[in-house]
């Protein structure tokens, strides 16, 4: 049981600080959903959920499940599937704040389970939103340390638990802040389950009761290859013949530049080489396929021409939740967010899929499963654009290179199963 049941005076002076500067900044909240709405229109959609208003309530035994967006929707998805299917009189809610993470929801599991937007974190928000949906519990995905939702399911008797915990250092350090409100706010979760010991150890020192974290593993191994995904990688290897092919997934803006140099790079040696290109945000789609156009590349994109030709160049996946299918098609796979530092993306999806790694230099989200693919031999880490080059050369290069990375990888994921349980 958490340390803190109820609140004192220290608690509540923090609190109406930290809720005075959120009240004070909500106006620069809607110039934001305006601002992500010009770049996606489905930011315009449904305000009424960011501030808590909701229409009726569908169920009255609600558990509550937390994904910020669609990683942590993908990470989630063994534990839905698992309570799916053993918890029948609980109705799931799984909220996310991004439009792709709704998308990803609703394409994942479709009306099994219910979806709404996680209100922002100002206590009145987090009351309705509680009051309205009256959760069982709250399983919070990874690192949504929000103050004023923790201390509102305290108040409303819902206990929390947090799975699937990361906690970067330079996560550590970003809450130095709020290391006062957001310690005491941690006190009152049930339990941790983080997922490496180093994990455990940081959510410890931002102030979780010891006796209230575990190191649970990581529930990404858990996700299960679907046979579909194995066909889908056959046909599609089957239709470029002997051609390789190489992914960038997950990219960021600040990568676009170096994808395309990259593959200019490369197609110095193959000719004939396909670039697969999946961004990580829906908004620049159309921008990377222009880039690659502009560049001199024959661009295709999945949306509209649905397979590369022959004679594509840049294949540019512009559709949701087809990452794994794509993995599963690809020679090497390059994993963004790593060049520059955001701190890297999903790794053991192309693991599982039996698709070589590469990645930049900043995986500090990833660090503990970024080390252990090395030290299996499935990884490699390119210091920079030029060094990252340098591996995706040398694994096309050497089909038996390939063969033992990809043995690594599925051997990693299949040994490293059992957070779920």
């Amino acid at each position: 049981m958490p340390a803190t049941t109820a609140p004192d005076r220290v608690e509540r002076l923090l609190r109406a600080m930290y809720s005075l500067v959120l009240y004070v900044l909500t106006p620069i909240t809607v110039y934001h959903l305006i601002w992500r709405g010009f770049r996606q229109s489905a930011y315009f959609e449904r305000w009424g959920e960011r501030y808590a208003g909701f229409g009726p309530p569908r169920a009255t035994r609600v558990l509550w499940v937390h994904a910020v967006s669609v990683g942590e929707v993908n990470a989630a998805i063994p534990l839905v599937d698992a309570l799916l299917a053993r918890r029948p009189d609980l109705r799931l809610l799984v909220t996310t704040i991004t439009p792709t993470g709704s998308a990803r929801v609703g394409a994942l599991w479709g009306d099994r389970v219910d979806h709404a937007y996680l209100p922002y974190d100002l206590p009145g928000a987090v009351a309705r939103f509680l009051r309205h949906f009256r959760p069982y519990a709250a399983l919070i995905m990874e690192t949504e340390l929000w103050p004023n939702l923790l201390f509102g399911c305290r108040d409303h008797g819902v206990p929390v638990y947090v799975l699937n915990a990361r906690l970067s250092a330079r996560s550590l350090r970003g809450y130095r802040a709020l290391a006062p409100l957001v310690a005491r706010a941690l006190r009152t979760v049930r339990g941790i389950g983080a997922q490496s010991h180093a994990d455990a150890r940081r959510f410890v020192r931002l102030g979780a009761e010891p006796a209230c974290v575990q190191e649970t593993g990581n529930l990404k191994f858990d996700l299960a290859l679907p046979p579909s995904v194995v066909a889908f990688g056959r046909d599609c290897r089957a239709r470029r013949a002997a051609r390789l092919a190489w992914i960038a997934a997950s990219t960021h803006v600040d990568e676009e530049a170096a994808v395309i140099a990259l593959h200019r790079r490369l197609r110095g040696r193959w000719p004939d080489l396909l670039l697969m290109w999946a961004p990580r945000h829906p908004e620049r789609f159309r921008a990377v396929a222009e880039q690659a156009t502009a560049a001199g590349f024959r661009t295709l994109r999945r949306s509209e021409d649905r397979w590369a030709t022959a004679h594509c160049d840049v294949f540019v996946i512009d559709t949701l939740g087809e990452l794994l299918n794509f993995y599963a098609c690809a020679d090497v796979a390059f994993v963004g967010g790593s060049l520059q530092e955001v701190g890297g993306h999903n790794l053991l999806e192309p693991a599982a899929t039996g698709t070589p790694i590469v990645t930049g230099p900043h995986l500090h989200n990833f660090a503990d499963i970024s080390h252990r693919l090395v030290a299996a031999g499935a990884l490699r880490v390119g210091a920079d654009e030029a060094a990252v080059g340098q591996a995706l050369e040398s694994m096309l290069a050497d089909p038996e290179l390939r063969a033992r990375m990809a043995d690594a990888g599925r051997a990693l994921v299949e040994s490293g199963r059992g957070a779920l349980e």
